[in-house]
């Protein structure tokens, strides 16, 4: 991480970064072929030596032809950035060090926008020169990021990234008329569903009922748009396991970051898919892949109790249906306009896999297997500075499959006049909850907690 915002703000000759990038990367390539380093630590500190040999070589000759020197600051902008085309994200890194940066999205080289935390959305600064600059910076990136290499090509027009401080990057080109790149930041990783309250997510009544629910080891999906905090709120869930539980957390890329709390969760085993090549096997399956679907099946024999997906979106949710099913506890996220159409989404993933898979035997899989929906809902207010509130909007129970085939679903609490989560009915399961430390009294009206009217963003 660059220490550039610490300083002064100088504007940057990206043509002289760029020259200087060049020269540092053939001399530190020079210098590995005749004596290999392999720790990046190591690395890093050879060519910020080498960097300085650079500067210092082309500062003399400013000086011999009657050119102004550089400043202190100058020149530190100059490394830094150097440092960043080398080992970062080039222009781009500025904006992934920022804390109060939310989302970066780039459609093509020159047209960049920029959304804070607080709601606003900017118009940013070019990140290349030209669109090919950004591609080359892009496929760079690709090459040595995460547990494996991957390919950003014509032939694989489409790449997800985990960056090194977390972030997930999604990029194309080919396929769209200039490159896109879009970068969602996970500013908030150890939080807890207390937390979520002073934010103004929940009521204390919902907070008290999604804790009980996790402590009973219900099966959980939180549903929402995108951006409304699906993943904050699972980890949030995940902070009400016991510090001594093993449970299992997979994802396309690292997000929940879960493992890294290691004073919270000391047990947790952490998987990660992996992107296969191009070369297919006997079966047409990409060479060296590892799927979401074959990490739930692994997950099931690593002596866990519980499973986390961070995405359901393909054909993991079959596996996943059957974990929640035989588990307790398990946990995950889904793409879906309200609580009661996230049922109808799960049995279309389960019909696109085919295999001889019915609507009937879905909403029976999914009715066995989930106990509550936690919908979230994103009201993002552009007439008042972009603001933006997330908070649970609905909670309702899956308890079995009704008459009709469709699961019996109870709205445990629904949206209020201003579509906030308000106790409705009580769950049929109650005297679980009540064992797990619940207070039925707080799905009683009239012990209602007001909602702060505290923004999530501006946390």
């Amino acid at each position: 991480m660059t220490t550039t915002s610490a300083r002064p703000t100088v504007e940057i000759d990206h043509a002289l970064v760029d020259e200087v990038r060049r020269a540092v990367s053939d001399a530190l390539a020079l210098r590995l072929r005749e004596s290999p380093v392999t720790d990046p630590g190591a690395r890093r500190e050879l060519a910020r030596s080498l960097l300085t040999q650079v500067l210092v070589a082309r500062s003399r000759d400013r000086v011999h032809a009657g050119v102004r020197p550089w400043t202190v600051d100058e020149e530190f902008a100059i490394a830094d950035s150097a440092m960043d085309a080398i080992f970062g994200m080039g222009r781009l890194q500025p904006l992934i060090d920022d804390p109060d940066i939310e989302n970066i999205e780039v459609n093509g080289h020159d047209q960049v926008w920029i959304a804070y935390a607080d709601g606003r959305e900017v118009r940013g600064e070019p990140v290349a020169a030209s669109d090919v600059e950004l591609v080359e910076l892009i496929q760079a990136l690709a090459t040595r990021t995460g547990q494996a290499e991957r390919s950003f090509s014509t032939a694989s027009p489409t790449l997800h990234l985990r960056l090194d401080d977390g972030s997930r990057l999604t990029a194309m080109a080919w396929v769209t008329p200039r490159p896109v790149v879009v970068i969602r930041r996970h500013r908030v990783r150890d939080v807890s569903l207390e937390q979520m309250v002073a934010w103004g997510s929940m009521s204390q009544a919902v907070a008290a009922f999604l804790g009980a629910a996790i402590r009973a080891g219900k099966n959980v999906i939180v549903t929402g748009a995108q951006n409304a905090g699906k993943t904050t709120l699972l980890r949030a869930l995940a902070a009400e396991f016991s510090p001594m539980e093993r449970f299992a957390t997979i994802e396309r890329e690292y997000e929940l970051h879960l493992h890294e709390l290691v004073e919270r969760h000391p047990r947790v085993v952490a998987m990660e898919a992996r992107v296969g090549s191009s070369e297919r096997d006997v079966t047409g399956r990409a060479s060296g892949e590892v799927s979401l679907s074959d990490l739930v099946v692994d997950a099931l024999r690593m002596n866990v109790r519980r499973v986390i997906v961070g995405e359901v979106r393909g054909p993991e949710v079959v596996p996943m249906l059957n974990a929640m099913s035989v588990g307790d506890g398990s946990m995950c996220t889904l793409h879906a306009r309200t609580a009661t159409k996230a049922l109808d989404r799960i049995v279309n993933l389960c019909l696109e896999q085919g295999g001889g898979m019915t609507d009937s035997f879905a909403y029976r899989a999914a009715a066995d297997g989930i106990d509550f929906i936690v919908h979230l809902a994103l009201r993002h207010d552009a007439d008042s500075g972009g603001a933006r509130e997330r908070f649970v909007a609905e909670i309702i129970e899956v308890d079995g499959v009704g008459e009709a085939g469709r699961p019996v679903v109870t709205s445990v609490f629904t949206p209020d006049a201003e579509g906030r989560a308000v106790p409705a009915h009580h769950p049929h399961c109650l005297a679980d909850l009540i064992n797990a430390g619940f207070d039925a009294s707080l799905l009683d009206h009239s012990h209602l907690d007001p909602v702060r009217a505290v923004r999530w963003a501006t946390r």
